[in-house]
């Protein structure tokens, strides 16, 4: 039995957890049972799978359908006296467009279009086979999007209005449950000193001795140099540090083949660059099998592109084989509170990289031509990997993002399926049975890196929110939106250090 509480998912990994779902029901002909207070979307989608699905009295199913909702702060940063310069090259490649336009481009829409177009498919197609409802009858239910728990009941959505300790009774017939003890905790029978150094950071993490596949985790934006720690790769991609781990496993002889599993937006090219080099030399002398999450895009799809083998879910955002680079001006805002500042320089371009100033047409004109080779490298990198020659990959690319199922159709990728299959693909290639243990990299993190890893500084719209000096601004936007603001800005201050990125930084509410 699987009880929702507070979850919130996006549709590739609904999609991903779904299967996992399909395939405990179909081992030994298994029943799952599912209850919730409140599912929606994504959540309700991967309920659909189960047997019995239950709902608690005075709950609500909401099921009104995927939808994105761009963020453009345009508006807000002329009110502010900042002024957004950003090139980019493709005419998709709209990382951009929230800071620099009012409004979604014609592209930008068609895009996201796409999107949702493919979340509304997968959850309609979903809840008719796990609900045993016509197409007809799911489009109209997503319609009226609202039910209580009782019209949830009536409409053929759930099973049964109960609460979860009830509904489990009812579906167990009074069976008792077994408890799992988990080896290392503290009630599952002993304390295990040497993972409590290892987390303490005392002794390192031991290696496996025998043939086995190597996951490697790339999750977070993509940056350069070694990142805060060796947690790295769990919540930020640092290049080097990335790099360097790759290059080590492609040396041990006992790793018979890397899973990449990557969930990125992107950042840095060189940082990407780097990576994807590590893999190059990787793929030499075993296979390299990568598994997208939720978004491989940008930055993500440029590390992924050379892979053996490379598995999306239908819902995973991937593509946008473009670049984007640019600097936000700040002149104007400081002069608002009385701040001026009088640069002293000698050379034409000095102050070309101060956050202070748009740049002039020449420089401007630098920077686009610099990206320009870099999207070129982009392309070639795709089409080397992806057997194609760069004008079949162009006329995909230009920073469009596409579906996961889109881009199979167009051979960015070439399977549809999540973690487990690419892992499946890993055993088939290297002879590796099921039984030996998947070995994870980078490791649990230590004491040392989670406090290394901490975040410091609030971004510049939260300090303005908390401080309102925008007024309502929090109150507008909410968690999730704030949330994706912060994450922009977060982008942005990575501009600072290297204003060419490969990054897909959309402030977009997608639900």
């Amino acid at each position: 039995m699987v009880r929702f509480t507070d979850v919130n998912l996006d549709m590739a990994t609904a999609e991903e957890v779904r299967g996992a779902f399909l395939a405990f029901k179909a081992e030994g002909k298994r029943k799952l049972v599912c209850h919730a207070d409140v599912p929606t979307n994504a959540v309700y989608y991967l309920m659909s799978a189960c047997d019995a699905v239950g709902v608690q009295p005075v709950g609500e199913v909401l099921i009104p359908g995927p939808m994105a909702m761009p963020l453009h702060l345009r508006g807000l940063l002329d009110k502010l006296g900042v002024v957004p310069d950003f090139v980019h090259v493709g005419a998709f490649k709209g990382a951009a467009e929230p800071l620099t336009r009012t409004e979604p481009s014609r592209e930008m829409r068609e895009t996201l279009t796409a999107v949702v177009d493919q979340a509304y498919l997968t959850m309609q197609s979903g809840i008719v086979a796990g609900r045993k409802l016509s197409p007809e009858t799911v489009a109209q239910r997503i319609d009226e999007a609202v039910f209580t728990s009782e019209a949830a009941l009536a409409a053929g959505l759930v099973d049964g209005v109960a609460t979860y300790e009830d509904f489990r009774t009812q579906h167990t017939s009074g069976a008792p449950w077994k408890q799992v003890k988990l080896k290392d905790s503290p009630s599952g029978g002993g304390f295990d000193m040497e993972k409590l150094q290892t987390f303490l950071g005392l002794v390192p993490p031991k290696r496996p001795k025998e043939p086995h596949i190597a996951l490697v985790y790339a999750l977070g934006g993509i940056i350069d140099g070694r990142g805060q720690g060796t947690i790295g790769a769990r919540n930020q991609i640092a290049g080097r540090t990335l790099a360097a781990a790759i290059d080590n496993l492609t040396d041990d002889a006992n790793v018979a083949a890397i899973l990449l599993r990557v969930d990125s937006g992107g950042g840095s090219a060189m940082a990407s660059e780097q990576i994807w080099r590590a893999l190059q030399r990787a793929k030499e002398k075993k296979p390299v099998i990568v598994s997208m999450g939720g978004v491989a895009a940008s930055g993500g799809y440029y590390i992924s592109c050379g892979a053996t083998k490379i598995f999306a879910l239908a819902n995973t955002l991937t593509g946008s084989i473009g670049v984007v680079g640019g600097k936000i001006a700040l002149e104007g805002m400081l002069e608002k509170v009385g701040i001026r500042t009088f640069p002293i320089t000698k050379g034409k371009r000095a102050a070309m990289w101060s956050p202070m100033t748009p740049w002039t047409e020449g420089e401007r004109a630098s920077v686009l031509a610099m990206m320009e080779d870099v999207y070129k490298i982009f392309v070639g990198r795709v089409a080397s990997g992806r057997g194609k020659s760069p004008e079949e990959i162009h006329a995909i690319a230009q920073g469009r993002v596409w579906t996961g199922a889109a881009a199979k159709e167009r051979g960015l990728v070439d399977e549809l399926g999540g973690l487990t299959e690419a892992l499946a693909e890993a055993r088939k290639l290297t002879g590796i049975a099921p039984e030996v243990a998947l070995e994870v990299y980078p490791p649990e993190p230590t004491i040392k890196d989670l406090i290394e890893g901490f975040d410091s500084g609030p971004s510049l719209l939260r300090a303005a929110a908390d401080h309102e000096l925008v007024p309502g601004l929090a109150a507008a936007l909410g968690e999730g939106g704030m949330a994706a603001v912060s994450g922009v800005l977060a982008q942005l201050d990575a501009l600072r250090d290297d204003p060419v990125q490969t990054a897909l930084i959309w402030p977009v509410l997608l639900r």
